[in-house]
């Protein structure tokens, strides 16, 4: 297949209402878009269409939520591990908390569904703790598995459409690896760099990551203020958009056709930028994103 890339001008713009402190984990889910605001430790849930917003306080730092089989009810990752949440109650039903004993210096971050359903989910070391971090996976039957080690930051994950590749970011490396994923048993094997940003000039660092109906990978960079794509297969950029935030932190595609990219942001403390905490769309990118998997336990 031939990757196309638009030609024209995509259009960029803010949507909804809410002002994160620090924007993360966009995912398309039901017509709606689901994302989290890290240190507001909210759940948002907008509805583009109708305009409709929604938020939940969670009560703690929260990196990640992904949505489930059931109506009203999601599965989110933060400061005290797995948790199932339903929105309807608030009512919480805790899945794993794997680095317990690490409370207040690890937190868990950002996390996705793999194609079988089930959810992984990496931690993040808020102390700067290099290598002190790690990457799990919650099964469809609730059980918890360790997937690697040696992490500091765990960000963008996703998989390929034939369900063969895996890419993941850690962020303070400045890459995006690849390894081989094997559906039937979640298991992944035969690391490897992807794209190198660092070796490519990048100053700012590689946050959360999704990927398009051609297999290419879309990477917000933090503190770099732009969304990229890039061929896995080759290291290299295809396209930069740059948006008026320098805290870009995570892209997912979304909208009726999905063929709109969501992209959230964060506030710098030292910097005046009235569109920073902002969740954007960009249109007219005459790309397609792929359907989002929920987790199926």
């Amino acid at each position: 297949m031939a990757h196309q890339t638009s030609m024209t001008t995509p259009k960029i713009q803010t949507i909804g209402n809410k002002v994160s402190q620090w924007g993360e984990g966009p995912i398309w889910w039901g017509d709606q878009l689901l994302y989290v605001d890290i240190k507001g430790h909210k759940i948002i849930r907008l509805d583009p269409e109708s305009g409709n917003e929604a938020q939940w306080d969670v009560g703690e730092l929260i990196g990640t939520v992904v949505p489930t089989e059931h109506e009203d009810e999601v599965i989110y990752a933060g400061d005290s591990g797995c948790i199932r949440y339903n929105l309807r109650d608030g009512h919480k039903t805790p899945l794993a908390d794997p680095e317990s004993e690490l409370r207040g210096k690890n937190r868990f971050n950002d996390g996705k569904c793999d194609p079988a359903g089930r959810f992984w989910a990496g931690t993040i070391s808020m102390v700067k703790n290099t290598g002190s971090a790690n990457l799990y996976c919650l099964d469809c039957d609730g059980s918890l598995s360790h997937k690697a080690a040696d992490i500091t930051n765990s960000n963008g994950i996703c998989w390929t459409v034939d369900a063969k590749t895996m890419y993941y970011i850690d962020t303070p490396t400045q890459q995006v690896r690849a390894y081989d994923y094997h559906q039937a048993s979640g298991n992944i094997s035969n690391p490897r760099v992807a794209i190198d940003t660092a070796a490519q000039g990048y100053a700012s660092s590689p946050d959360g990551m999704t990927i398009d109906a051609e297999d290419m990978l879309w990477v917000a960079f933090c503190h770099g203020g732009c969304v990229v794509r890039f061929d896995p297969s080759t290291g290299k950029e295809l396209q930069r958009v740059d948006l008026p935030c320098i805290e870009t932190t995570a892209c997912a595609f979304g909208g009726k056709h999905m063929d709109r990219l969501f992209v959230t942001t964060g506030i710098k403390p030292d910097l005046e930028e009235p569109d920073a905490g902002k969740l954007f769309v960009i249109d007219g990118l005459g790309i397609r994103g792929v359907p989002t998997v929920p987790y199926k336990g």
